[in-house]
């Protein structure tokens, strides 16, 4: 299985990347993973933001020559990992504006002219890794788990990517937080995780 990372977090020392480098070590003892590379967004200085014009139209976006080194990863990778803080109950912009520019039309998904498109990444599967300042339930009671139908619903099913899983992980700048128990628990899922 070849796995790609994705963080999008401006702070190494964050809890975030905590969460990348138990990612990291977990499937550099899993048997099952056979090579993981990381796309850092913000180390790479990935520009979020979506511009169209006469030069740039949205229906070439699946061949825009400066997203192709990162459509040649998302195709490489049998498991995508995103890594990111949740911010006003979402991921962050840079994620978003990610998300924006690489699942495009004829890329991650081709109209057919019916309700639904045609999911063009199959067969690939994908675990959510989040933290946040409040407690994890705000996200599922108070927002009516907004975060969860945005990224399975809204993008990966969309797509064609049925297999999601959710760590969210609340309550993280607190000191009873139980960051070590949190950050063992991702450790031991990617040592064991075989798709």
């Amino acid at each position: 299985m070849n796995m790609l990372l994705i963080y999008a977090h401006p702070n190494h020392k964050s809890l975030s990347y905590s969460f990348m480098e138990q990612v990291l070590r977990g499937a550099d003892e899993n048997a099952q993973v056979n090579e993981t590379r990381v796309l850092d967004l913000y180390e790479e200085g990935f520009d979020p933001v979506l511009m169209f014009n006469e030069e740039k139209r949205r229906r070439d976006m699946h061949i825009d020559p400066e997203l192709a080194r990162h459509r040649e990863l998302m195709l490489w990778a049998d498991k995508i990992v995103l890594i990111y803080p949740i911010w006003w109950g979402r991921p962050p912009a840079m994620l978003m504006g990610f998300i924006d520019k690489m699942f495009a039309s004829n890329f991650a998904y081709r109209d057919k002219g019916g309700l639904l498109p045609e999911g063009l990444l199959k067969g690939k599967s994908v675990v959510c890794v989040s933290v946040m300042k409040g407690p994890t339930g705000y996200l599922q009671l108070w927002l009516g788990n907004a975060h969860r139908i945005l990224m399975r619903k809204a993008l990966f099913n969309y797509v064609g990517i049925k297999k999601v899983k959710f760590f969210e992980f609340g309550n993280m700048e607190s000191p009873k937080g139980k960051h070590e128990q949190k950050l063992e628990k991702v450790y031991r899922y990617f040592r064991a995780v075989t798709s």
